[in-house]
């Protein structure tokens, strides 16, 4: 069996992992003059990589191990990673609306229309909004949660 020292560090990489594939991912996007669908799915994959490597240690190591563990930095940890996660899936609902409007108006495909975003949907702003708080959000929470879990990985493990 593997002891928990080595699934503490196995989740403190992982976690540490993500974070070049979330930076990777945003500046895809800024990068970008025209978001087409190829450069959508491109910035997903990263996206997507840099979740994966933050939730499975948190559903498959950090969560059933939360009730032992359990102190003040500990839950403030943990409080900071779920409202991470609540930012994101407030984002989420932006993204989604802001896919779907630029979506039916074929801005995928053929992204050379000279359209104002703004001129998609009346809420179209009330969506990119949604889009920057949360990903904001998301990010600071992120860190704080990171860093709170690197503290106590150190003072655990490694002052032993």
């Amino acid at each position: 069996m593997v002891d928990d020292a080595t699934l503490a560090a196995l989740a403190t990489l992982s976690v540490t992992a993500s974070f070049p594939f979330f930076i990777y991912g945003a500046w895809i996007m800024l990068d970008a003059r025209t978001v087409t669908w190829d450069v959508l799915i491109h910035h997903l994959k990263y996206i997507t990589v840099g979740l994966v490597l933050t939730t499975v240690p948190m559903m498959f190591w950090m969560i059933p191990r939360l009730a032992e563990q359990l102190s003040g930095l500990s839950a403030l940890h943990s409080i900071l990673g779920l409202q991470a996660y609540a930012m994101l899936l407030f984002a989420l609902t932006g993204i989604v609306r802001i896919f779907q409007a630029k979506y039916h108006a074929n801005l995928y495909k053929n992204p050379d229309q000279d359209v104002d975003l703004d001129d998609l949907h009346e809420n179209m702003g009330a969506w990119r909004g949604r889009l920057r708080i949360g990903v904001f959000g998301y990010v600071i929470f992120w860190l704080g949660a990171y860093l709170t879990g690197l503290y106590q990985f150190i003072v655990r493990y490694l002052l032993v």
